[in-house]
């Protein structure tokens, strides 16, 4: 067995490792499919590299909805295979895949009309539950009356909101399960090496046999040797495919969802709601003490690498939200703000994006090179198995077959029975049940990785800020053995403190890095550079709300 730390002493070796060997499988792109190929690839006994140019979930992987599901709005479409093959995989990442991060979740659908919408919408959720066969890890849907939705959701307005209809999904902490995803692959042997840029692909003939890549700390070439090469590069595979001179099947559209944060005071719900809007759906989803409501569904056609939240985006949102809503959510309760590009495989460019499949499709443009877009977060395990079932083709020898299905994530394993021992964990460690089962929440029976860290140094017990629950331990330990190298890895994707936190956390980064900076080895001025980064990026989020705003300032004058 193989470690799963991730560190600059892992990634270290890792450079090494991939320049002088040859490998079965190197997958490009570190995302949720990406990590997910690996993972597949390596659990059945291939050697396996892959390589990221950011970080672990740095793009879609770490901004979605939070939320595994079945797609209840591709009922609509009679999209049936898709939504009982996404509700076989809510129940394994519920059940046995990753119960510590993947949770069940309420949702209300909110009736305005007594009869015929029951009618319509109930038929829908129980196809929904019946479509996921036996499997019974979350409850049937279930019919309110209007006294009950008082009763459960007081901000839902009883003038338009005749009943609602209460049905099951679940959510996800995105980013730590990616990365948890990552982490699990380099156990089975997968060599992981973020910040390294695909440049070009090594040829032999017509066929391609690696890549060269280029190490983006130090600036050293590598190249990469491999039998066959996986791109899982979501929103980057057209611009890469131009780059490698590949003549792909299908190119991608992407689609911005935008989502804001507010705090659990601003709605009083005892349950999420979903509400169908004139293009798709928005989601009121709870976090934690705090709300995640969104999406916004838009073409998108700006920078790949940055893509920023509108004040049109947010209004809306909260002009959707306010229909069903009382007192009405403002601009001014926001926590936080977040976008993400959803990659839709597309056979024309011009195509609505809320019109496009969310089906996955994988193609073979070259020999030695095969590569996967589209899908659903939910789906990311099939959608991995796929693509590697197409490049275990080009490999000289028989390959077993996937054993995803039964491979539980890092953190898993003895996960319900530490649950039953928060108690007795709190009392040993002194941190208390609450800061138990939001680290359990977060690293299942990983937890006692992090409870070693704060028995060797108590000071990591104390919390960061008081406004939120991580402890210091965390941030160390998100350098010391989940890859981050930069404030913004831990701010945006080890915690969530970059939506949690007002002003996206920007007053925790001088704290965040003077914790990091020893793991990784910082000078003064790399520490300063990290964290102006940082400020930085949020600067420019924080700009083009403003400039939306001044747009309608103008209009309107």
């Amino acid at each position: 067995m193989f470690l799963s730390q991730l560190n600059p002493q892992q990634r270290e070796s890792a450079i090494v490792t991939l320049g002088s060997e040859h490998f079965d499988v190197l997958v490009i792109g570190g995302g949720v499919n990406g990590v997910g190929a690996a993972l597949d690839a390596a659990s059945r006994g291939l050697k396996v590299a892959l390589i990221e140019s950011q970080d672990i979930a740095a793009g879609t992987s770490s901004r979605s909805s939070k939320l595994i599901h079945g797609g209840l709005r591709y009922l609509e479409q009679y999209d049936f295979r898709l939504v009982r093959e996404a509700l076989h995989e809510r129940e394994l990442l519920v059940s046995t895949l990753c119960p510590h991060l993947v949770k069940p979740v309420g949702f209300l659908f909110p009736l305005t009309e007594k009869f015929k919408e029951r009618t319509y919408v109930g038929a829908g959720l129980a196809l929904y539950d019946a479509l996921r066969g036996f499997q019974r890890s979350l409850p049937f849907h279930k019919h309110l009356s209007q006294k009950q939705i008082n009763e459960i959701a007081p901000s839902l307005r009883p003038d338009i909101i005749l009943g609602a209809i209460k049905y099951f999904d679940a959510q996800v902490d995105d980013a730590r399960h990616t990365l948890s995803v990552a982490r699990t692959a380099a156990r089975h042997g997968a060599i992981i090496a973020t910040r390294v840029s695909a440049e070009s692909l090594i040829r032999e003939g017509k066929r391609i046999t690696g890549v060269k890549a280029k190490d983006l700390v130090t600036g050293k070439s590598i190249s990469i040797k491999a039998d066959v090469t996986v791109m899982c590069a979501g929103i980057w595979s057209d611009e890469l495919h131009t780059k490698f001179e590949l003549q792909a099947g299908y190119n991608v559209t992407m689609s911005k969802g935008v989502h804001i944060v507010l705090p659990g005071s601003a709605i009083k719900s005892g349950a999420g709601i979903i509400l169908k809007t004139p293009v798709s759906v928005l989601f009121i989803i709870p976090w934690g003490d705090k709300w995640i409501v969104g999406t916004t569904d838009t073409p998108y056609m700006g920078d790949r690498a940055e893509p920023l939240a509108t004040r049109e985006d947010v209004q809306y949102i909260l002009d959707q939200a306010n229909r069903v809503l009382s007192p009405q959510l403002n601009m001014e309760e926001i926590i936080g703000i977040y976008a993400g590009l959803r990659p839709l495989v597309a056979n024309n460019k011009n195509s609505s994006t809320t019109k496009l499949s969310r089906e996955h499709t994988v193609d073979r443009p070259a020999a030695g090179f095969v590569s996967i877009a589209g899908g659903k977060y939910t789906t990311y395990r099939i959608m991995s198995k796929d693509v590697i079932d197409l490049a275990v083709n080009e490999l000289r020898k028989l390959t077993p077959e996937s054993v995803t299905e039964k491979l539980p994530l890092v953190g898993a394993d003895g996960y319900f029975a530490l649950v039953q021992q928060i108690d007795r964990l709190a009392e040993e460690s002194g941190l208390g049940a609450e800061c138990i089962t939001h680290l359990l929440n977060r690293y299942g029976s990983m937890i006692s990785e992090i409870l070693t860290l704060v028995k060797e140094n108590p000071s990591l017990s104390k919390k960061l800020t008081k406004e939120l629950p991580y402890i210091k331990a965390e941030i160390y330990y998100a350098a010391s053995s989940e890859g981050a190298l930069s404030v913004d890895d831990v701010i945006s994707r080890r915690t969530h403190i970059a939506f949690e936190a007002k002003n996206n956390g920007v007053h925790l980064a001088e704290a965040i890095a003077e914790i990091i900076a020893p793991v990784l080895g910082w000078s003064a001025k790399e520490r300063k550079s990290s964290i102006a980064a940082y400020e930085t990026l949020v600067e420019r989020e924080v700009v083009a709300l403003a400039t939306t705003l001044k747009k309608s300032e103008k209009v309107n004058s």
